[in-house]
């Protein structure tokens, strides 16, 4: 039994899928098994992972755990994991915890929950990919008002990957134990600007969009009225400043599945769907 955390997210609806259509034994951690849209035969399960001992009915009788970053007491939530049988731990991190930027929220966050694996004497593999394709989709309100989309950071460019791949390299870590102990750096095969993503929404949607580039005085105040402001400081010292580097490409994704990771071209034409709306 496989117990994926975060499970109708981006990543984990995706695992839970791949898994669910391999034969594997899935269970769903969901805030709210009744609303929950899951696949048949996929049993849902509620707990707090800031609150470790609310989690045992969803640990009892799990062989490996996907898990998401940044919780309270993780040490705590892995001990109890260990008890329960627990042998094997996927944790979705991000390049950012080899930053080990204790000042830096993000990465703080991601360093500490490596940390934390890495001390629980549990078989890990950490999941470092960069942005999500899926992040396009936050342009949405945007498209629906017309065909110029303010784009934040219009000068970074980024490896972007498709949540599927990163869902297709954590199924096979938490099924086998080839990539126990291994830290996998997770891309797109492109490093593209936010200008190049709005091209290939224009080409899909038939539209004339434009991509107007937001100064960083105007994202930051965008970013603020959406996110706490050591979130904030976080993404500017990210892509301002440049402190961490997500144009790089890692073959990673080809080399752990046997095939080549998802354009953003594939990406958008698979969730055409979403745009038309």
């Amino acid at each position: 039994m496989i117990l994926v955390t975060g499970a109708t997210g981006n990543i984990g609806g995706e695992l839970v899928t791949a898994l669910s259509q391999s034969g594997t034994q899935v269970r769903a951690l969901v805030r709210d098994p009744a609303t929950a849209t899951l696949p048949a035969g996929v049993a849902a399960v509620t707990g707090d992972l800031n609150r470790p001992e609310t989690m045992a009915d969803a640990l009892d009788g799990v062989s490996a755990l996907f898990l998401l970053p940044g919780y309270d007491n993780q040490g705590d939530l892995l001990d109890r994991a260990k008890k329960a049988g627990v042998q094997r731990i996927v944790l979705l991190s991000s390049a950012s915890a080899a930053l080990h930027d204790m000042d830096n929220a993000v990465s703080r966050y991601m360093t500490l929950s490596e940390q934390a694996e890495r001390e629980s004497e549990l078989a890990w593999t950490f999941l470092r990919p960069r942005s999500f394709m899926s992040n396009a989709l936050r342009w949405l309100p945007q498209l629906a008002a017309g065909d110029v989309v303010r784009v934040q950071f219009p000068d970074v460019r980024v490896g972007a990957i498709d949540p599927a791949d990163i869902a297709a390299v954590a199924a096979l870590a938490l099924t086998g134990d080839d990539l126990d102990g291994r830290i996998l750096e997770l891309t797109g095969p492109q490093a593209l600007l936010p200008a190049d993503q709005i091209a290939v929404l224009a080409a899909l949607l038939g539209r004339q969009l434009v991509a107007h580039g937001l100064t960083t005085a105007e994202t930051k105040a965008e970013l603020e009225a959406t996110m706490p402001q050591h979130y904030v400081d976080a993404f500017l010292s990210f892509f301002a400043d440049g402190t961490l580097d997500e144009e790089t490409l890692y073959p990673t994704v080809r080399d752990v599945t046997g095939r080549a990771p998802r354009t953003f071209e594939q990406w958008a034409h698979a969730h055409a769907a979403d745009f038309a709306r």
